[in-house]
């Protein structure tokens, strides 16, 4: 068997060089018409466009009946958006092949890319009549129906497509994406569980039982449907993905790192894995490792903007801030809308005194995402440490418009006034932050180191807990 699959092997890269001579020198060689389809499909899987679209020239000017290479073809033109010249090549494979489902099948999935949803849908349904196979044609069904913003209409033909084969793993995980838009996943978890119960051994039922958790913040029962899914396929890369995420999301970092780890020995090294790897490193402190994973990240793939700014915040870490700096800038190059890489950039500036370029990355974060009360304790706390009091209270109290239930707002901003000697209005404010998070007042104590000014807050804490 080994010995027929290296023949099979040695002969298609011998057909490729072939192929690839005849494209270079004009020079006829002869192929049959299989041959063709097999170079048509490698280099469509491939994703080399330009040589499969001429395989499938090639081709059907030697054959030009063939319903492989039309499909191939119309695929490819679709691909690159050509929908009327897809449709046109359609037409003529239904008059060579009239009724044939598969050419059926494009024209319904062409419709829905260009739009036409009813018309794609009328397709779709017209071929269940006769289709033996149904759970292809209803998932693509669901998918004209998903982009048609019909979301019940979709999950209704997701779930036949499920019904008819339970390892459609495209129809699983869009059921899960339109369920969670619709804010329905918890109330079909139970339909989770009767797909786990119809086949306990399906790897792809326990996967996505995981998913949904995942989805509804339920870490701990996402990890024993993941674990679940490796025990019944011991080589799944993405549930060891997925089971390291979770882990992630609990702040187990060893067990999210042995989980990236497996994956990475699964399947190899994917930027996503490797930048996960790094996080995991990177919590638990282990800085120069999780800056070897980072590199990796970029190096498979240097448009990984992940990898450039956990590059930029374990350099931070380091206080290595001119590196620190240079990464994360080289993320905001790629993602310039990312909120979190202007953040640690302003606190990066700050420490290597650019006083300016840090305000403006602050204010760059707070712009992207004014509802995050990180961008505003750390800015203000920046004006603070300057002994601009008065800048920090404005700053803060602008928030506190913005974000009105941050208790930690309150908070920050009664020690500032403490600090400007408004004293009544740092009363007002703990009062409101006191009321909102009685227990976080634990934060005020590390802006006052002195015992006898904690000694006074404490009392006037206490005060209030006595009249509430």
């Amino acid at each position: 068997m080994e010995q027929e699959f290296d023949e099979r092997k040695n002969y298609m890269k011998e057909t490729l060089r072939r192929f690839e001579r005849m494209l270079k020198t004009d020079e006829k060689e002869f192929f049959d018409l299989d041959t063709y389809e097999q170079v048509a499909e490698h280099y469509l899987d491939q994703g080399d466009w330009e040589k499969a679209i001429k395989a499938c020239d090639l081709g059907l000017e030697n054959y030009p009946y063939s319903l492989e290479l039309m499909l191939s073809k119309a695929q490819l033109l679709a691909n690159r958006t050509q929908f009327e010249y897809a449709l046109d090549l359609l037409e003529k494979a239904g008059l060579f092949h009239p009724g044939d489902s598969e050419v059926l099948y494009m024209q319904g999935a062409i419709y829905n890319l260009m739009g036409e949803y009813e018309l794609a849908v009328s397709i779709l349904e017209g071929i269940l009549e006769t289709a033996e196979e149904k759970d292809d044609i209803y998932y693509q069904i669901g998918q004209t129906y998903q982009n048609w913003g019909k979301y019940d209409k979709a999950i209704e033909n997701y779930k036949k497509s499920i019904a008819g084969n339970l390892n459609n793993e495209h129809a699983l995980y869009e059921l899960a994406h339109c369920l969670d838009l619709l804010g329905q996943l918890e109330s079909h978890l139970d339909f989770y569980h009767e797909l786990v119960d119809r086949d306990p051994f399906s790897h792809h039922a326990w996967y996505n039982l995981g998913i949904a958790f995942s989805k509804l913040d339920q870490f701990d029962e996402a990890i024993k449907a993941y674990e679940y899914a490796t025990l019944v396929k011991e080589d799944f890369a993405s549930a060891f993905f997925n089971l390291g995420n979770s882990y992630m999301n609990i702040e187990a970092y060893e067990k999210a790192k042995s989980n990236y780890l497996r994956a990475i020995e699964l399947e190899g090294p994917q930027p996503e894995t490797c930048c996960c790897l790094g996080a995991s490193y990177e919590k638990l402190g282990q800085f120069e490792t999780a800056i070897g994973y980072y590199h990796q990240a970029v190096k498979i793939d240097n448009q990984w903007d992940d990898g450039w700014y956990g590059l930029g915040v374990c350099m931070s870490e380091l206080h290595r801030w001119h590196e620190s700096v240079g990464f994360l800038r080289k993320a905001i190059q790629i993602t310039e809308l990312n909120p979190d890489y202007w953040l640690a950039l302003a606190e990066s500036e700050y420490r290597l005194g650019n006083i300016i370029s840090s305000f403006e990355a602050f204010e760059k974060s707070a712009e992207i995402e004014p509802a995050n009360p990180d961008v505003w304790l750390k800015w203000s706390l920046v004006l603070f440490d300057q002994g601009n009091y008065a800048r920090a209270c404005d700053l803060l109290q602008a928030a506190v418009d913005e974000l009105p239930q941050e208790a930690d707002l309150y908070y920050r901003l009664c020690v500032y006034l403490i600090h400007a000697g408004e004293y009544r209005e740092a009363l007002l404010n703990l009062e409101i932050a006191l009321t909102l998070d009685y227990d976080a007042h634990i934060q005020l104590f590390e802006f006052f180191p002195d015992l006898e000014k904690q000694k006074a807050l404490y009392r006037i804490i206490e005060q209030y807990r006595q009249k509430s």
